[in-house]
């Protein structure tokens, strides 16, 4: 799929220089400040790159669109974003195509999500974090100052490393990808979907907690009729009716009102 949008000003940007790209690394330190559960990081993540955008849209209709598409759904790890950063940036200063943009940004966001929470979470945090406590259990007061000084060096080198290789690496990338625009934006939204499909069946818990029973017969609705159908089919299928909803223009607020109903519903009625 290629985008029907047209840049009404097609000449690539000057490159952004150190100076703009550590800047930019300062701004995603707010990432998750404007966190919301209808676009989770979408504005953090338009605030973080908003400067960038400025400097490769000087035609204001391009930059509207440009910021219209990056106020879409986002979420990912804070630490790791300034990584994908430096690729859309790098694109949107060449004037790549806006659904090789957005496939891009989709397919990079969850997998980064999911590999910062190992790599920090439940790795770095823990280290750090253990050996600060042991030395203040022994009553050092370098404790808790080694575990903050350690464990933000890592996040901070990193989160200044990745945008520089990001955007070097988009910069690089920038010829191949002209050469197969088309392959790649289908080869993008085809990871795309498979993100969000993930992101359903991890994020969104809808099941029917409710045994059909006839004599001594039992028949577990869940487990033995829809799961045998397509294990997490309730998920999408709810999912698929907001979304629904939402292209005919229902306020994000009311089917968020609704489902808090459907929940109560099912569990007053003890099938959910």
């Amino acid at each position: 799929m290629v985008s029907n949008y047209e840049y009404q000003d097609t000449t690539p940007s000057e490159k952004l220089n150190a100076k703009q790209l550590r800047t930019l690394t300062y701004r995603s330190l707010l990432l998750q400040a404007s966190f919301n559960y209808e676009r989770m990081q979408a504005a953090g993540w338009l605030y973080s790159i908003l400067p960038g955008l400025r400097q490769a849209h000087k035609n204001k209709k391009d930059l509207s669109k440009a910021m219209k598409d990056h106020l879409e759904f986002f979420n990912t790890h804070p630490f790791l974003v300034t990584f994908i950063m430096g690729i859309i940036l790098a694109m949107e200063q060449n004037k790549e195509d806006r659904e090789v943009i957005r496939g891009i940004k989709i397919a990079t966001m969850g997998p980064l999500g999911g590999i910062g929470d190992a790599l920090f979470y439940l790795t770095l945090l823990p280290i750090t974090a253990s050996i600060g406590a042991s030395l203040a259990i022994e009553g050092n007061i370098l404790g808790p100052i080694i575990f903050i000084v350690v464990f933000n060096i890592i996040h901070f080198g990193t989160r200044f490393g990745l945008m520089k290789f990001g955007y070097e690496a988009g910069v690089s990338a920038i010829a191949k990808l002209k050469e197969s625009t088309q392959q790649i934006s289908r080869a993008a939204s085809i990871v795309g979907l498979t993100v969000v499909g993930g992101l359903i069946a991890t994020f969104v818990a809808f099941e029917i907690d409710y045994v059909w029973v006839s004599g001594e017969a039992e028949l577990d609705i869940q487990t033995e009729v829809l799961d045998d159908i397509m294990p997490g089919l309730l998920p999408i299928v709810y999912t698929l009716l907001v979304y629904w909803l939402l292209k005919r223009g229902r306020s994000p607020l009311l089917l968020i009102g609704l489902t808090v109903l459907v929940g109560l519903l099912g569990a007053f009625l003890g099938i959910m």
